[in-house]
This record gives structure tokens, C-alpha cells and sequence, in this order.
């Protein structure tokens, strides 16, 4: 045998010598090619797996979004709810060409980014280090765009069936810009108050957007919902779901795309995007099996609802956690999130009596906070080793991990991202309430947003010859 080892290792010493023969003496150049061969590799994996990602996540406005929500309403709001998510692709789509992919992503400041890639100047094939070094910035700017786009979009769950189309998209665009693109600089943007890699001063742990996404837009829902009032005759009038099929579909839509927003958020294919892959998927199945377990013992019946409405609830709640846990923390923190949600939407809500049309708050508002609280308990550097001290050593992510002060970061970023929505959207619901108006008429209301603010109907019936 040691003569077979040697034997090897001096065939193994010979290689360099034979290539030189047959090279010329050219082995470096040999190499460099094949390093930058590698690299092209690299990038053109992770750029495809990038462009998948994103059109996940946009697939999760519409049509997922749009038939979840479009499912809860009554029968004569079905268009215009569906039509909030829609036509958010395309406005926030402009808004984010112009200005709001800079001030999301553009210089180092602690709070906003600066105008460097308005009207996406300088945003082209080359990568943005910073960010995401194997793939073009414009993928990462798209990537990005996706999650612009479905923020507001959750929103639209707590105003339903009584806010005007024209005060719903001035509200829109004016949050994108206020409250939207401040958190996700502050929490992703370089320099970010929040920003766990990027030299944040209160690292908050926020893999794809659970302080970001969901509880901006969750808290955001829950003022406007107070704002506004509750649709006439709520709570005394029966509003029941018109489809729940169409919602069926649409949480279904929803699970597959989040793992373009969860996995995709790893900004390459490798090992992490695997690990939040098996984390999203695990999260969701608990809290389906947690908020229908839970409305079975309570109501004698699991309905399709809130299987549907827990799966959703466990999205979010993995959301920040995604890309630092382990699966049988995911599978932990999403049994916690479906009981919690339920609780939050069958209790508190009725307890209180705010009209969330959709939940909007009960599910990302609550699911979200949750989520990011639970994500600095069970955060692990052997996921992702995010914290490293001077010297490069990997520390510890979490609590369990031995790390306390994380949970103590996650507060923080949890609170500022409370702050800012509330502020935010209260400001910008008193200025379009004061200049256009933000309800419809109770005639209109009565009618139907359909007809009221479309002009046409989601379902004819036709009478039978």
C-alpha cells in the first residue's frame, strides 16, 4: 500500500510537468481561464436561479395575492380588490425606476439611501458588491422591485370594500416612498441603522423582510383600518367570504412564491437558499397543522379557511428567520405563529373591534413581529455566520446560541419598523383624506367597488332561455 501511495503522489507531481511540455510553460494563463471560466459558471447559476426568484415573488402579488384576497371579499368587490394588487405591479414598478430603488439601495447613510441610481443610473449588468457579487445589479434591482410590490399590496387587506381606487394608489405611492423605502434601506441598504452585515448600529436579523414587509405593512393595515372605520353595517351584518376557492388558490400560489421570496433572498444558488427553501416549507406546514388544530378544538371543524389562512401565517413568520434557522426551529416557530395568528384574528380583533377586512394585521402585523422576535432566539451561525469579530472568527447568531443581545437587536429594528408605519401612514392617510377623500359613499359602498369605482362587474349571471 505505501508503495501505491507513492507511486500516486509522484504521478500527482508530474501533472504540472506535462502540462508545461504540452503548454509551453503556460500554466497560469491555464489557470486564470480556468478560474474565470468558473466564475462565469458561478454567475450565470446564480442569475438564473435570480430571475426565478423574482418572478416568484412577483407571481405572489398576481395572481396569488389577488385571488387570496379577492376570495375573502363579497361578491361585488371581488374586481376592485383583485384590481389593488394588480395595479400595484405596474405603479410601484415606476416608482421604483424612478427613485425608490435609490433611496432603498443608494449610498451609506443610516436611515435613507441618496438618489446615486435614480432613474436606475449606473444599474446595469456589472454587480454591486456590496450586495450581491455574482449576479448583475439590475437582477438585484428587479429581485428587489418584487418586494416593493407586494408590500402595499398586503395593506390593501385592511381597507377593503370601502376605500377609493384614486386615494388608494396616491396612498401607495406615498408610503413606497416614506415608509417602505426608509425600512429597507435601514434594514438591507449599506450603512442601514439596522443592517446586520452592512455596518448597522443595531443589527437586526431580517433575511427577506419580516420588519421590512410584513411589519410595515401589517401595522400599516392596522391604522388605516382604525382611520377609516368600519364598513357599514359590520360587525352586525354577516360578510362572509364570497370564494373561498379562489382564496384556496391563491394561499397555494402564495406558498410556492415564497420560496422565491425566502430562498431567493440568499441572492445565489447555494447552501443557504437550500437551507431557507427547507425552512419556509417547514414553517408553513406547522402552522397549518397549529391554526387548524387549534379552530378544530374550538369550533369542533377545521375549515379550508384557516388551514389556508395559517399556512399564510407561517410564511411570514419565517420570513426574517429563513436564512438562520435550522428546520426544526422553522417547524417550532411556525407552530407557534398559526396558534398565535388565530388567536389574534378569532380574539383580539373581535375583543377590540377594529375592521380588518382581511386580516391584514392579524396575519403579517402579529405573524411578522413574531416572527423577527423569534428569530433572534433561534438564529445559528453553523446557517449563516453572519456576526464575525476582528479577527474573522464566526460568533454566535442567538440566543440559544449564547448570543442575548440579539433578541435586544430584534426589538429594536421590530420597534422602529412600529414607529415608522404608524407615523407614516397616519401622516399620509390625514393628507389624501384631506385633499381627495379616502372612503367611498355609503351609496357607492352599498353598490359595490365593482361598479362604484370599476364600471363593471366580476360575475354576470345570465337567466336561462
Amino acid at each position: 500500500m505505501t508503495s501505491l501511495f507513492r507511486l500516486r503522489a509522484l504521478s500527482l507531481l508530474l501533472i504540472p510537468v506535462a502540462l508545461s511540455a504540452q503548454t509551453g510553460g503556460d500554466i497560469p494563463s491555464k489557470i486564470a481561464a480556468l478560474e474565470a471560466a468558473t466564475k462565469s459558471a458561478q454567475s450565470a447559476g446564480d442569475n438564473a436561479w435570480m430571475l426565478i426568484s423574482a418572478a416568484l415573488v412577483l407571481m405572489m402579488t398576481g395572481p396569488g395575492l389577488a385571488l387570496f384576497y379577492g376570495g375573502l371579499v363579497r361578491r361585488k368587490n371581488v374586481l376592485g380588490t383583485m384590481m389593488h394588487s394588480f395595479i400595484l405591479m405596474a405603479v410601484v414598478t415606476v416608482i421604483w425606476a424612478v427613485a425608490g430603488y435609490s433611496l432603498a439601495f443608494g449610498g451609506s447613510s443610516p436611515f435613507v439611501g441618496d438618489l446615486h441610481f435614480a432613474l436606475l443610473n449606473n444599474v446595469g449588468s456589472a454587480p454591486n458588491p456590496d450586495y450581491a457579487s455574482t449576479i448583475p445589479q439590475q437582477t438585484f434591482m428587479v429581485y428587489q422591485l418584487m418586494f416593493a410590490i407586494i408590500t402595499p399590496a398586503l395593506i390593501s387587506g385592511a381597507f377593503a370594500e370601502r376605500m377609493k381606487f384614486s386615494a388608494m394608489l396616491v396612498f401607495t405611492v406615498l408610503w413606497s416612498v416614506i415608509v417602505y423605502d426608509p425600512m429597507a434601506h435601514m434594514v438591507w441598504g449599506k450603512g442601514g441603522l439596522l443592517n446586520a452585515s452592512l455596518g448597522g448600529r443595531f443589527p437586526t436579523l431580517d433575511f427577506a423582510g419580516g420588519t421590512v414587509v410584513h411589519v410595515t405593512s401589517g401595522v400599516s393595515a392596522l391604522v388605516c383600518a382604525l382611520y377609516l372605520g368600519k364598513r357599514v353595517g359590520y360587525p352586525k351584518e354577516s360578510m362572509p367570504p364570497h370564494s373561498v376557492v379562489l382564496s384556496f388558490v391563491g394561499a397555494c400560489l402564495l406558498w410556492v412564491g415564497w420560496f422565491g421570496f425566502n430562498a431567493g433572498s440568499a441572492l445565489a444558488a447555494g447552501s443557504l437558499a437550500t437551507s431557507a427553501f427547507v425552512a419556509t416549507h417547514f414553517s408553513a406546514a406547522a402552522a397549518a397543522v397549529g391554526w387548524a388544530g387549534v379552530e378544530w378544538m374550538r369550533n369542533g371543524k377545521p375549515s379550508a379557511l384557516g388551514a389556508i389562512s395559517g399556512a399564510v401565517a407561517g410564511l411570514v413568520a419565517i420570513t426574517p428567520a429563513s436564512g438562520f434557522v435550522k428546520p426544526m426551529p422553522a417547524l417550532a416557530i411556525g407552530l407557534i405563529a398559526g396558534v398565535f395568528c388565530y388567536w389574534m384574528v378569532a380574539k383580539v380583533k373581535a375583543r377590540l373591534g377594529y375592521d380588518d377586512s382581511l386580516d391584514a394585521f392579524g396575519v403579517h402585523g402579529a405573524g411578522g413581529t413574531l416572527g423577527a422576535l423569534l428569530t433572534g432566539v433561534f438564529a445559528v451561525s453553523a446557517v449563516n455566520p453572519i456576526f464575525k469579530d476582528a479577527q474573522g472568527h464566526t460568533l454566535a447568531s442567538g440566543l440559544l446560541e449564547g448570543n442575548a443581545h440579539q433578541l435586544l437587536n430584534q426589538l429594536v429594528g421590530v420597534s422602529i419598523a412600529w414607529v415608522l408605519a404608524i407615523v407614516g401612514t397616519l401622516a399620509i392617510l390625514k393628507v389624501v383624506d384631506a385633499t381627495i377623500g379616502l372612503r367611498v359613499s355609503e351609496e357607492e359602498e352599498a353598490q359595490g367597488l365593482d361598479l362604484s369605482q370599476h364600471g363593471e362587474e366580476g360575475y354576470y349571471w345570465e337567466a336561462s332561455a
